[in-house]
């Protein structure tokens, strides 16, 4: 058992170190002019074990961005699934975040068309899993579940894209976790309970 832990430590360390390797070489000379093979070379490892980690090029920089929200649905026990995702977001502004690699990330993806369509690509392929993860939850059906599915992935993505521009604009994780486990609170408040609990709706 040791053994078998101490292995999964070190392939852990490879496959982190890959990636930040990758990340770096993408940031100081754009996606598209490193190769693989640079990859590889400068991380140390032989190109099949960089395909053992990571199966294609794009994948060294957006593995991670889909979130597997199907897999919290489908894990929820005796929560509700909107239970079961705002208790998950809650956690996220109090994890420990690496800003450094985190705004890394987001530049060079922005930086690239190719990575953009990837990410817009995991968000829809995010949705259409949630969107079947729910149909299987709860009794309705027809065009219900794609449509909560639409509602909670844009809700998600809005709360990320805004934890992401403080961190960006120099707000403290600490500052930005405690906004983000605010909004994270709105968020589901209104995908649970509509527009009605804002204090602004008169009607």
């Amino acid at each position: 058992m040791m053994m078998s832990g101490l292995r999964e430590r070190k392939k852990e360390q490879t496959r982190r170190r890959i990636a930040e390797v990758a990340l770096r070489l993408f940031d100081e000379r754009g996606y598209d002019a490193v190769t693989v093979n640079e990859v590889a070379e400068a991380a140390g490892v032989a190109k099949v074990t960089l395909f053992a980690y990571f199966p294609s090029k794009d994948s060294l920089v957006l593995d991670g961005v889909k979130e597997d929200t199907a897999a919290i649905v489908a894990g929820r026990g005796e929560r509700t699934p909107l239970q079961a995702l705002r208790e998950h977001y809650r956690r996220m502004g109090r994890d420990e975040i690496d800003v450094g690699g985190l705004l890394t990330r987001i530049r060079v993806i922005s930086a690239s068309p190719a990575l953009l369509a990837g990410v817009q690509q995991a968000h829809m392929g995010q949705r259409e899993e949630l969107a079947c993860a729910l149909a299987e939850a709860l009794p309705e059906r027809g065009l219900a579940p794609r449509l909560m599915a639409a509602q909670i992935t844009a809700a998600i993505t809005t709360l990320q894209e805004a934890f992401f521009h403080r961190l960006s604009t120099g707000v403290s994780p600490e500052e930005a976790g405690r906004l983000l486990g605010e909004e994270v609170e709105l968020a589901f408040d209104l995908l649970e309970y509509g527009f009605a609990t804002l204090k602004g709706d008169k009607s």
